[in-house]
């Protein structure tokens, strides 16, 4: 997350009174293409078609007023952060987002009134609604990382990206019920998670921190060891089970031989420190290092030794629990039970960024968002093909801008050429269509708005029942 406290925050009603600027070193030539990008290539429609909810319509139920107390953030170019500003409409928001050209543009919440008002209303503006957030970020993981560290990025270490994506999207559908949710690329490192429902967008600080604490089974380190929070007792919860099992697949097809965890050195070290027995680790290391272990090429090293600290560990709980016929040591068993999985989620299980889905004012950067340092656009992921998702092949603002420039030359009838509506042309095609944001605005439509749009007519519907109840209890009177 961007450090805000080093940016100036300027009020939208500020009288713009601003102190010395914070140099920021952005690319100069990603912000020198953002007003070719906003104005060709950020999909505005879909944007507020999301953030409206239904209420941008002509239907008798909808708040007409919803869209304008949505709070928006710009950074501006030079790390200028401009705070609470709201738009009557989409067109509106077009308008802004093309005049200034923001860097970044953050989401926050729904208030009960319009943030630019927020001072006429005092301790009464308070928000009301706000989707469930999740950020997920790779340096969080630099202690497994071997490809890299800091805002590195590669195949790396997506798996690890990719097996966070799965597991909370499978705890946010089965646990809680959730259907609707974006995931999207944060344009560097990491992955941000919207929860649209809206029975998610209503939850109180206090139930957004209980969701988050679900889960938060990774605690951070303690004397060289992940510590781990298991739900449930002696036994693993079955959301614990189900996300292990996740967790194992794609810790032994693709983290543990990617990162090469098990190779001598200290990141083997740290991994054998979960292993509950001296005695343990050192017929572990005896085994590794036998000749029929080491001879063997059929196979990933990594993996080789990992099948054979599975089978000592088996076998080391198979003799205690044959001494003990029938009343288990669980002083004994319980940590040899537990070893393999502690091992898997320390390093695998999804590190969140707990603050941010705590507050329901927390600012998070919008879908595609362009990002200064990499160029990167934010784009949504597929849940069901995450592992298919490359960060090193993401549409960028410079190739998305030549994609355009292409289809122009090519003088095609959808050229992206042709003016938009927007532009004031009249042109029904929008030029993103003839660049590969067209698939990223395809899976944010596919996982996204098309349900949604399904739930937000119910929504309304289901406020034209309740109007015409009381409308029928009031003639009763």
């Amino acid at each position: 997350m961007a450090d805000v406290n080093k940016k100036q925050r300027i009020d939208q009603d500020s009288g713009g009174e601003i102190g010395p600027l914070v140099k920021s070193e952005p690319d100069i030539d990603v912000q020198e293409a953002m007003p070719s990008y906003y104005a060709k290539l950020f999909p505005h429609q879909h944007m507020v078609k999301w953030l409206a909810y239904g209420n941008d319509g002509k239907h008798a139920q909808a708040d007409s007023h919803f869209f304008n107390r949505r709070e928006f953030c710009f950074t501006l170019d030079g790390d200028i952060f401009v705070r609470y500003q709201a738009f009557k409409d989409g067109t509106a928001l077009q308008e802004a987002i093309q005049r200034r050209c923001p860097a970044k543009i953050d989401i926050g919440p729904v208030y009960t009134a319009n943030p630019q008002d927020r001072h006429k209303f005092g301790a009464s503006f308070q928000p009301t609604e706000r989707e469930l957030v999740f950020d997920i970020d790779l340096t969080d993981y630099d202690d497994v990382r071997t490809c890299g560290s800091g805002g590195h990025i590669c195949g790396k270490c997506w798996p690890l990206m990719a097996v966070a994506v799965k597991v909370i999207d499978a705890g946010l559908r089965n646990d809680f019920g959730f259907k609707h949710i974006l995931w999207v690329y944060s344009g560097r490192r990491g992955v941000h998670c919207w929860v649209c429902d809206p029975s998610a967008r209503q939850l109180t600080d206090e139930q957004r921190v209980a969701v988050a604490n679900w889960f938060a089974l990774y605690k951070g380190h303690e004397e060289g060891k992940a510590r781990i929070a298991f739900l449930g007792g002696s036994a693993m919860h079955p959301a614990v089970n189900r996300a292990v099992d996740t967790l194992r697949t794609a810790w032994v097809e693709a983290i543990l031989p990617a990162q090469r965890l098990l190779e001598d050195g200290p990141k083997c070290e740290a991994l054998l420190r979960y292993l509950p027995e001296p005695t343990l680790v050192e017929n572990i290391k005896k085994k590794w290092a036998a000749r029929s272990v080491t001879s063997r090429t059929d196979q990933d090293i990594n993996l080789i030794r990992w099948g054979v600290l599975e089978a000592e560990v088996n076998n080391r709980l198979a003799e205690e629990r044959s001494r003990s016929k029938g009343a288990s040591n669980y002083k004994v068993v319980g940590p040899l039970e537990r070893c393999i999985p502690e091992i898997i989620i320390a390093h695998a299980y999804p590190r969140l960024d707990m603050e941010v889905s705590k507050k329901m004012n927390h600012l998070l950067k919008a879908p595609f968002c362009v990002h200064p340092k990499t160029g990167k656009v934010c784009v949504p992921l597929d849940p069901t093909r995450v592992d298919e998702f490359d960060p090193e092949d993401v549409p960028t603002v410079g190739s998305l801008l030549k994609e355009l420039a292409a289809a122009k030359n090519g003088g095609g009838k959808d050229s992206g050429g042709a003016a938009t509506e927007a532009d004031g042309g009249g042109c029904k095609v929008e030029p993103w269509r003839e660049t590969r944001m067209a698939n990223a605005v395809q899976i944010f439509e596919r996982c996204l708005l098309d349900d949604l749009a399904i739930t937000n007519r119910e929504e309304l519907a289901g406020r034209t029942r309740a109007a015409v109840a009381i409308g029928q209890l009031n003639l009763d009177f």
